[in-house]
């Protein structure tokens, strides 16, 4: 394998395994693909540490069922989690469980090699933890009550709509309050917003 970063690809989709294999490989990523959850975790005692890119939904076994079989056995290799789009809950519970980040299918370069390298990031920096923790405690306590109430909301994987029932509110000012704290916590996702959110222990 050499010096490249290694990307495990679990998906049973054979055109999403060949496309996101052909995107890594061409940044200088080196790859290798698994049809399915079950054929990685037979193998992923002798699997080279790398990054784990794992689609939320396969048959015999789902992504988040994967990611708690990878935690039971104590591997501590980064997962990035693939969804479909509407699967936000899904990807929530997946980020609350540990993974570092989320894609929607389908996805573009740039999404993609961005999410990986702050999988790597995480693995590099692994006494960073306690210092995130605290910078996301700031961030949060400079939002507004109603901000922190909608990002409580969105880190427990409720849409805008049900965030605004809870809230007595309509859903056009969950958006608004939504768009204020994005730009406050200086974020462009919503995967970055959840970090931050998870940092700061709000999806207790």
């Amino acid at each position: 394998m050499g010096d490249k970063r290694l990307i495990h690809i679990v998906d049973d989709e054979d055109s999403i395994r060949r496309s996101a294999g052909f995107m890594l490989k061409t940044s200088g990523f080196a790859v290798e693909t698994w049809t399915s959850g079950v054929e990685f975790l037979k193998h992923v005692k002798n699997a080279e540490p790398g990054c784990i890119l794992l689609d939320v939904r396969m048959p015999e076994m789902d992504g988040l069922e994967v990611q708690q079989a990878l935690a039971e056995r104590g591997v501590a290799m980064p997962v990035v989690v693939l969804t479909g789009h509407g699967d936000i809950s899904i990807a929530v519970r997946a980020m609350k469980a540990g993974a570092v980040d989320f894609i929607e299918k389908p996805f573009e370069k740039a999404v993609l090699i961005s999410a990986i390298e702050t999988a790597f990031a995480r693995l590099d920096d692994t006494e960073g933890r306690a210092s995130r923790s605290a910078e996301a405690a700031v961030l949060v306590a400079g939002l507004t009550a109603r901000e922190q109430d909608v990002l409580k909301g969105l880190a427990h994987g409720l849409p805008n709509k049900t965030i605004a029932y809870d809230l007595g509110i309509s859903p056009r000012t969950v958006e608004v309050h939504r768009a204020n704290l994005m730009t406050k916590l200086n974020v462009r996702s919503l995967s970055e917003a959840l970090r931050i959110a998870f940092a700061a222990g709000l999806n207790t």
